[in-house]
């Protein structure tokens, strides 16, 4: 691994025989993505095409979606495909290789949350420690486990840098009330550049784990708490 930068490979192996393969480079400074695509972005990534309601951003300075545009290379993969159509992906990552037998709609879901997380929307860069630590074909358990983690420890640094700490997860509660809404308009966007739905419905999947952690911390996490009777005791 370079030393400067975290490296996942995504290879997509069809049943046809055929396979396609995706690399994202995240600055491991910063945990952005670094822009691979230098052609001129389609009309679907402008800012003010299906913008995100609550997007803050103006297109003086973001002409395009940042992660509109980081999703180009993913579309081409996904566009011409089913939601439902099978494949093996195969995910090499600075740790450990993951190999699964999925359908396009979730191995596409998985790498969209990557991608979302890594890119410079006010909105999406809360998730940065999770792409950090990406765990990809996270199960529905392993993201509210990872995501309210994650909020936790955040409040933690807060706490010793002076700051006011959130004591419950309001903060978290927000930033998925947002993320639900910036998913609700990639979909729109994806709608008018794809010819089939794999991309589409991986959005829609990403969103119902949006929504699972939300549910899950107004029901008090409580499918989670067996696991801390240890640290009551």
């Amino acid at each position: 691994m370079n030393n400067a930068f975290l490296e996942y490979s995504y290879q997509f192996n069809f049943p046809d025989k055929t396979s396609s393969e995706l690399h994202l480079k995240i600055d491991l400074k910063t945990t952005t993505l670094q822009q691979s695509n230098k052609t001129t972005p389609p009309a679907w990534t402008d800012l003010e095409f299906n913008q995100c309601p609550n997007c803050p951003l103006n297109t003086e300075q973001h002409p395009t979606c940042p992660v509109a545009k980081n999703l180009i290379p993913l579309l081409k993969i996904s566009d011409s495909l089913m939601s439902y159509d099978a494949v093996n992906v195969v995910i090499s990552t600075p740790d450990r290789t993951i190999s699964a037998d999925t359908t396009m709609q979730r191995a596409v879901s998985a790498i969209l949350g990557l991608i979302m997380a890594t890119s410079p929307c006010p909105h999406t860069e809360f998730l940065k420690p999770m792409a950090r630590f990406h765990l990809p074909l996270a199960s529905e358990e392993e993201t509210i486990y990872r995501t309210t983690s994650m909020y936790l420890l955040a409040q933690y640094f807060k706490s010793k840098a002076g700051l006011n700490v959130d004591t419950g997860f309001d903060g978290l509660t927000e930033i998925y009330s947002n993320l639900k809404i910036i998913n609700r308009a990639l979909a729109s966007r994806f709608r008018a550049a794809s010819e089939k739905d794999a991309t589409v419905n991986a959005i829609i999947l990403l969103d119902l784990l949006s929504h699972a952690v939300t549910w899950s911390i107004e029901d008090q996490l409580e499918e989670l708490q067996p696991l801390f009777d240890r640290f009551m005791a």
